[in-house]
């Protein structure tokens, strides 16, 4: 089976995308409550809680006496998110993409370089720094011998959830890559005119570039109302009160759609997120913004009261609002009924709020890195 390392791996939903037919060797992370998650769920062999400066080069090739097939890294997204510092690659956090990088250079001087090396953050990291962190990224994998590429992915394609995530897959130039999965020209479906944008700034890519091209997964089965429990009988809605309140804080663009979804003559759910807005005349202003589009807005970690979000339930003219609940998000991320959250309600929330979704990964493995392993494996067998 193929093998592979994950860092900065969190709770382990991209062991849960390859569980079955990949042999995971290393699963980093430093956050101890997610260090706990994962092995309830995955056990402890190839767990390793822990800064990842504190990895030795030596100790990831000792764990394999070829090079791994995978190495995978979400790296923290804080200070490349549009909503974050604008720190960029030079922040606390977002920063730790350095030694993770470092040791994809350790290992390459090895000889031990993965086969591929793949990359999930915000799509922030497209426009950070005017680019410039981007361009970091490119040129840093294609100087350790790298062919670089990057696809946009939203969730909503599998899952309903809006969670557009940049992708960056880097595979090593001595790993043939299949003519059937890249494109000449960009395909609009992943590369999206922020990425066209990022493309257009690098320096030296006409021939370290790849335009990835994966196929477009089926229509999506799973609707909101599936996955949000509406009759749990031990769900804590607010009080009539509490979402009064909630509507008042609705600017009047949102007061239209819960008008519009009062007048369809069925139950109706959707989601909603407090946000601050600035207001001529107000200032910074507190609002609620919802959604009735089939969709969950971007699961998020909950740093403060913004962070979690709402659901709504319209019937007629009656009214029902609540926090979603840790289980309901785990859906929305992909993660089965035999996945193990935290028992406490805001470390379950921050531990999905925080990951990556699984079906995404599972149709990036299914149609990248399997033909690209598939035709390195031939290539082997034929030397």
């Amino acid at each position: 089976m193929p093998s592979y390392f994950e860092f900065f791996c969190g709770g382990g939903m991209v062991r849960a995308a390859l569980d079955e037919n990949w042999t995971c060797l290393l699963a980093n992370d430093f956050d101890h409550k997610k260090g706990e998650s994962y092995a309830a769920n995955w056990g402890s062999d190839a767990l390793v809680v822990d800064d990842i400066n504190n990895i030795s080069i030596p100790d990831l090739a000792a764990r394999s006496n070829e090079p791994v097939d995978l190495a995978w890294a979400s790296f923290p997204c804080q200070d490349l998110s549009l909503a974050g510092g604008g720190a960029g690659l030079r922040g606390e956090r977002s920063g730790t993409f350095w030694p993770f990088w470092e040791r994809m250079k350790g290992l390459a001087e090895l000889g031990l370089g993965p086969r591929i090396i793949a990359l999930e953050n915000v799509c922030g990291t497209l426009t950070s720094h005017n680019g410039k962190d981007f361009s970091a990224i490119f040129s840093a994998f294609s100087q350790i011998g790298y062919n670089v590429g990057a696809m946009v992915v939203d969730a909503a394609k599998f899952l309903p959830q809006s969670r557009p995530r940049l992708f960056i897959i880097c595979v090593h130039k001595d790993v043939v890559i299949p003519q059937n999965i890249v494109a000449s020209v960009p395909n609009p479906n992943w590369h999206p005119r922020a990425l066209l944008n990022a493309h257009e700034q690098l320096e030296d890519a006409d021939d370290k570039w790849v335009w990835w091209d994966m196929p477009s997964p089926s229509k999506r089965k799973k609707s909101l109302r599936n996955i949000l429990d509406m009759d749990g009988a031990d769900l804590a809605w607010h009080s009539q009160q509490e979402t009064r309140e909630i509507i008042s804080m609705m600017n009047e663009t949102n007061r239209e759609k819960l008008r519009k979804a009062k007048k369809l003559g069925k139950p109706t759910v959707g989601t909603m997120y407090r946000r601050t807005r600035y207001e001529a005349g107000i200032g910074k202003v507190q609002r609620i913004e919802v959604r009735f589009d089939g969709k969950a807005g971007c699961l998020r970690t909950p740093a403060g009261g913004s962070s979690r979000q709402l659901v709504i339930l319209v019937d007629g003219q009656r009214v029902r609002t609540r926090l979603m609940q840790p289980l309901e998000t785990a859906r929305l991320m992909g993660l089965t009924k035999k996945y193990t959250l935290p028992e406490n309600f805001n470390e379950a929330l921050h531990l999905t709020g925080d990951g990556v979704a699984v079906p995404v990964v599972q149709h990036i493995a299914d149609t990248l890195f399997s033909p690209i392993l598939a035709a390195a494996t031939d290539l082997d067998i034929a030397a």
